[in-house]
């Protein structure tokens, strides 16, 4: 079955390019594992396991896994924590299909990082990142911002598409304020 491309409203596209140039921009454009620099830049790090199951992703999501619309995938959110406080949201689409061979045990992670997983296989090859400004009226920042106390008037994100033997797995990344106040 051949998936046909929707065409989104201009408010729903992701850019190729962040215009950022501030301390936040190095984290967006940042090409290696966001694992790795959290581990490199917080004393403790963590990853707390915020929902994990089997839903449908919403139609941008599944049109970009070229997955069809109707069919669930194994959606995963977590926070990664630096010295105990929430620094990036994680929001990961994997598709039943991509949850089979070389990546049968992503499903079950439990609070392991997935970056970790992905970036230690260099068989796996990543999109370019894309980038959106989150306002709260966008699905993603609602997740994000529900453990925060305060909620920013607008949250930076970027995503990708890791594949491996023809498997695909969406990860979006959602910058939350505390990243930047350490």
């Amino acid at each position: 079955m051949k998936i046909q491309h929707q065409p989104f409203n201009h408010r729903a596209r992701w850019l190729h390019k962040t215009f950022l140039t501030d301390t936040l921009g190095s984290w967006l454009i940042e090409t290696g594992s966001l694992t790795a620099r959290l581990q490199r830049s917080y004393d403790y790090f963590s990853v707390m396991p915020v929902m994990v199951k089997y839903a449908k992703p919403t139609q941008e999501e599944a049109v970009l896994l070229f997955q069809p619309t109707y069919k669930a995938a194994l959606i995963r959110e977590v926070l990664l924590m630096g010295n105990h406080q929430p620094v990036v949201f994680a929001h990961s689409v994997l598709p039943r299909t991509s949850l089979r061979g070389p990546w049968n045990g992503l499903g079950r992670l439990g609070n392991k990082p997935l970056g970790a997983t992905l970036f230690a296989n260099p068989k796996v090859k990543r999109t370019p990142l894309s980038y959106k400004k989150l306002t709260p009226n966008h699905l993603l920042y609602q997740h994000a911002t529900q453990h925060l106390t305060q909620k920013p008037s607008y949250l930076w994100a970027r995503r990708s598409i890791f594949s491996l033997n023809c498997a695909n797995i969406m990860v979006t990344e959602v910058f939350l304020p505390q990243l930047l106040a350490t």
